[in-house]
């Protein structure tokens, strides 16, 4: 399973008066890297949530190193690294490709549920969306 990097430029409209991009921002390319990633392993988020699931954000965490500017590309390399069944986590680099620094690393934790946030054992229920995360974590095992 080949995995590309999640990649684009920073636009203005997330820059600070400092110019560089603002905090927050970097929690939303997390989000944009986990939908890239869930639609290149074949689980797009439309067809997932059709299907009545739903994938909240339990936590986040970043380290910021060195800032992103407007116009900078950069991009972003996600692993899985946890897979229950149920719940998984992301750990994540975001390399400023401008610049060549690292500008963030992360780790998200999320969890399948029904629509009334019931829990979702996918092995059971979705077992092709539990197969295409389990080969995502065995890769990234045999990387790692």
């Amino acid at each position: 399973m080949n995995i590309r990097p999640y990649r684009r430029k920073a636009y203005y409209y997330e820059t600070d008066r400092m110019d560089i991009v603002h905090h927050s921002n970097y929690v939303r390319w997390l989000e944009e890297t986990r939908v890239d990633l869930l639609e290149q392993i074949g689980c797009p988020f439309a067809e997932i949530e059709k299907r009545g699931l739903v994938s909240p954000v339990l936590s986040v965490e970043t380290n910021y190193r060195f800032p992103v500017r407007f116009g900078d590309e950069f991009e972003v390399r996600a692993r899985l690294t946890e897979f229950n069944g149920c719940k998984y986590a992301l750990e994540y680099e975001i390399t400023n490709v401008t610049t060549g620094q690292l500008a963030c690393t992360a780790k998200t934790k999320h969890c399948f549920t029904d629509a009334s946030l019931r829990p979702a054992r996918l092995k059971k229920s979705f077992p092709d969306i539990y197969e295409k995360f389990q080969k995502m974590i065995g890769v990234n095992n045999e990387e790692g």
